[in-house]
């Protein structure tokens, strides 16, 4: 039996070709309008994301 990739979390992540993680910064989906230029700006950038190589092996199989 194969490992399973957890889809919903595959899509919320990139791998780069050197196999580390990037997400995009939390709390950034919406009402943003609120918010000063920088603020807005700081939310597309990504962040390197953390995970353990357990929990990488289990959710994301294939990379």
């Amino acid at each position: 039996m194969s490992i399973k990739t957890n889809k919903s979390l595959t899509k919320r992540l990139k791998v780069t070709k050197n196999g580390k993680i990037l997400s995009r910064a939390p709390g950034f989906n919406h009402f943003n309008a609120k918010q000063s230029r920088t603020k807005q700006l700081a939310g597309k950038k990504t962040n390197n994301f953390k995970i353990s190589n357990k929990n990488r092996r289990t959710y994301l199989a294939n990379a």
